[in-house]
Formats: structure tokens, sequence, C-alpha cells
């Protein structure tokens, strides 16, 4: 069975429209809130990405979730220094390191695990040495996967956007293999294989069918679905979906 990670930064960007500013006291919606109806729903587990800018998730929304998820809090998080450690005092059960760039939108692009090698392995101890399983969210380029599994990650999360951004496109069979191809040879190595990003109640019919999948991180096609049928409804469709 496929596991269903849910994101659910974007429930926390809503808040944040109107209570950036706020000191505390009844605020909605509640990000924390919303992973408890989720699981109870059946997600496997809860992604959120804390962002150095803190644009939706904030610092308080990741403690009350360590202390709240009945399942299994997965940190989206940058490789930098600041929020390794903060990583390594929250002890989640995992974290996936992400590229983040301020003016992007949403995550854009796989981690540069080959570019920033020094900086990716210190990060990779550290969550090791704490217990924390740790994911690299990167393009399925056979150099990134090999030097994933070289430098201890255990587990690889497929960046699934360009193959999103190509399905109604010529270009969608090309990108559907190439992730077909980087699932086959991180399996091979060792790697547990994870997917995320532009995933949606259309696609998920063929990304289902890749090789070894783990786990899929789904976040704003639920929230968007939940809009019109409530969260419970969309994770349970989701997953029927997933695993039919």
């Amino acid at each position: 069975m496929i596991l269903l990670g849910v994101n659910i930064d974007h429930c926390a960007t809503l808040r944040q429209a109107r209570y950036r500013d706020s000191a505390g006291g009844a605020v909605e919606p509640d990000p924390v809130a919303l992973a408890e109806r989720a699981e109870k729903s059946g997600a496997d587990g809860i992604t959120v990405h804390l962002r150095e800018d803190r644009r939706h998730i904030q610092d308080r929304d990741v403690w009350r979730l360590k202390e709240t998820c009945s399942t299994r809090l997965n940190l989206e998080m940058a490789c930098t220094k600041a929020m390794t450690e903060l990583a390594v005092k929250l002890k989640p059960q995992a974290v996936c390191i992400v590229p983040e760039n301020r003016s992007e939108v949403t995550t854009e692009g796989g981690l540069d695990v080959v570019g920033g090698r020094e900086r990716v392995k210190a990060c990779i101890d550290a969550m090791n040495a704490a217990g924390i399983e740790t994911s690299l969210f990167i393009a399925p380029d056979e150099e990134q996967i090999a030097l994933s599994a070289k430098l201890g990650a255990p587990v690889v999360e497929l960046h699934t956007g360009a193959y999103a951004n190509a399905y109604a496109t010529a270009g969608r069979q090309a990108e559907f293999q190439r992730l077909r191809i980087g699932a086959v040879q991180a399996h091979d190595l060792g790697l547990k294989v994870n997917a995320g990003h532009g995933i949606n109640y259309v696609n998920i019919s063929e990304v289902r069918t890749l090789p070894h999948l783990n786990e899929l991180n789904i976040g704003h096609s639920i929230l968007s679905r939940a809009l019109f049928t409530g969260i419970e409804e969309a994770v349970r469709e989701m997953k029927a979906r997933m695993n039919p």
C-alpha cells in the first residue's frame, strides 16, 4: 500500500492572510485541527514546510503538531544550520530537505545535492545521529540519486512537478519515464522512494503506477478539494485513488 502524507501548509497560508500579526487568541483556520481531521480520515502522516521566512507554517505550529500528531510528522526544511538545529530539538519522525527560494510561491525544482554536497551531508549526519529519518527532495536525475545514497540519506522524494506540468502536453510520457527510471535506480541503491509536487486527483491514476513507491506527499490538491467536500472526504478519496 502507498502511504499518504498530507501537506497542510496552505491551511496556514489562509490563516496568515488574515492573522499574520496576531499575538494569539482565536485564529482560523487552525492547521493543527486540520491535521487531526486528516489523520482520522486516513492520512498516514502530516507534512509541513517551516520556511525560513515563516510565510505560512509557524514555529508554534510544528511544536503543537509534534505533541498532537497520532501518525507521523514530516518536517520539510531548508538545508541550513538554523533549521538543522531546530529539527534536532523538535525530533519529528522525518525531515525532508528541500531547496528554498524566498521569491517562489511554492517549492520549485529539486534539491541540488551535488552542488551542496557538504551542507547536505552535514544535515543528513545530524538527522541520523538524532534518529530522524531524512529524505532528500530531488529531481529524478541519475547523479543526484546516486549521491543521495552515497551520503547516507535513507529516503529520496522524487520531484513530480515537471511531470505534473507536462501532463496535458506531448512531454508527459518522457517525464513519467524519467520518474520511473529514477524510482528503479533509487530502489536498487537501497533507498526508500517517495514522491510529491503537483499530484492531483487526475494524474494520481498514473503516478501510483511508479515502481517501488513508499509514500506520496500531497497538499494543494487535497486542500483545494477540501474547500468543497471537507478535509475528511478529500483525504478518503485520494487514498482510494492511490490504492484502488
